[in-house]
Parts: C-alpha cells; structure tokens; sequence
C-alpha cells in the first residue's frame, strides 16, 4: 500500500513539476532554389492564363501544388481555370480546398459564381450570403447575390441586395438593373421612381466628370506656370552672374 501511494505521489511530481510539452516542428526555411522555382511556377501559370493556353497553366499550379500542397492562392487560380474550362465540379472542389485552408470571401464568392452559372441558385445565394458576412463592403458580392435571388424569384431580396451594392458604389448601372427588376414586377411606381432615380444619377456623374476635367486643367495651367517661373528665374540668375564675372574677366593678375 505505501507502495502504491508513492508511486502515485511520483507521478504527481512528474505530471506538475516535468510537464510534457508537445514536440513542436520547426519551420523550415525554404531554399533560394526553391523560391526561384516557384516564382518561375507561377509566372508561367499567369502568363498561359493571360495567352489562353490552359493546359501549360494547369501543369504549372500542379506542379506548385506538389511542393506546396496547402497553397491556397494555388487552389483558387486553378478553380478559375477550370471554371472558364467549364470544368465545374473540378472548380467547387479547388475553391472548397482553397477556403478550407485559407477563409478567404472570394473563394466562397468564386463558388457561388459556379453555383450561380450551373443553375443552383439556392446554393449560390447561401454562398454570396456567407462571402458578404465575412466581407461586407465589396459592390460584386451584393451585385451577384441579386442575381441569384432574382433567379429563385425573391423580388425583394434582390432589390436590397442591389440597394446595398449601391451604397456602397452608386453606380448608373446598379440602378438600371433595379429598374428592370421593377418593370418585370409590373411595378409601375417604383418602376417611375426608380427611372427619376437613374436621371439623377447621370446628372450627378456628369457634373462629376467635369469637376475632374477642370481640376485636371487647373493642374495642368498650374505646372506650366510654375515652370515657366523656374525657367525664368534660372535665366535671371545665369545672366546676374555673367554680369559678376565679365569685370573680373579681364584684371591682370599682380
């Protein structure tokens, strides 16, 4: 029995006094032939996206991705890949991966999209819905919602997601697509109300823009005059001292 209690006793000892802690991997430091590799990687991969060349582009993010297989941004531009490939279920299953390892709003966005063009609207309205809760202040998130409510024909959805994204960029656009939504309802007053609406906001971006062609003017009258002035100056001053310097020019020296 006493045994038994020291041994007990022991292991108290060991457990408060000799904690284990975890055996904590270190990081390693990726080589500087290993970081030239992967930049060449993924120059490649954006080059072949930008010339069209698909399959070069593909082979060179799944090259990234077996050295690097928790690459996020790797996930997500594959998913577009094969997205504009129309390969939609191998593009939800890379943008999933992408936001399983990095919660990032545009891969849930970018799988909405999909969701969005294959005819799932419900799944596509829940996917913008939770894109929108982890990053509330991009028009594009509300703009696509819309659509998607718009499809399920939740009307009113649609017009205060389109209402949102206006706030946040009031747009000419924006409201066309309110006004649409309005005459298709066969709603004629707000219909009017929204039309007065979109006048007003041309009115607003015309004055806008020549506010911003003035301003640029003014700038530019601004630049020249101030140029001139310099080289005014700098003549003034270069002629000042060959006035200094002609006397001296021609003493004897003693």
């Amino acid at each position: 029995m006493i045994a038994i209690f020291a041994i007990f006793v022991f292991v108290l000892y060991l457990i408060f006094f000799f904690p284990v802690e975890p055996k904590v991997k270190p990081v390693e430091e990726k080589s500087p032939k290993y970081k030239a590799q992967m930049k060449k990687l993924w120059q490649i991969a954006q080059t072949s996206m930008k010339e069209r060349k698909p399959f070069r582009a593909e082979k060179a993010l799944l090259t990234i991705l077996k050295f690097d297989e928790k690459n996020a941004a790797a996930y997500n531009r594959l998913g577009i890949l094969y997205a504009k490939g129309q390969k939609y279920d191998e593009a939800v299953e890379c943008f999933e991966i992408a936001q399983s390892l990095d919660n990032n709003p545009a891969s849930i966005h970018n799988v909405g999209l999909i969701y969005l063009e294959t005819g799932a609207y419900e799944k596509a309205a829940m996917a913008f819905n939770q894109a929108i809760e982890l990053e509330g202040d991009v028009p594009a998130r509300y703009i696509a919602l819309a659509k998607a409510e718009e499809k399920l024909g939740n009307t009113k959805k649609a017009i205060n997601a389109l209402e949102s994204a206006y706030e946040l960029d009031p747009k000419v656009a924006t409201l066309r697509q309110i006004l649409a939504i309005y005459e298709a309802a066969g709603d004629t007053e707000a219909a009017t109300a929204t039309a007065a609406r979109v006048e007003a906001q041309i009115i607003r971006d015309s004055k806008a823009k020549q506010r911003h062609a003035h301003k640029k003017t003014t700038h530019r009258r601004v630049v020249k005059k101030t140029a001139a002035r310099t080289n005014k100056t700098t003549k003034t001053k270069t002629t000042d001292s060959h006035r200094i310097i002609k006397p001296h020019a021609g003493r004897k020296r003693i």
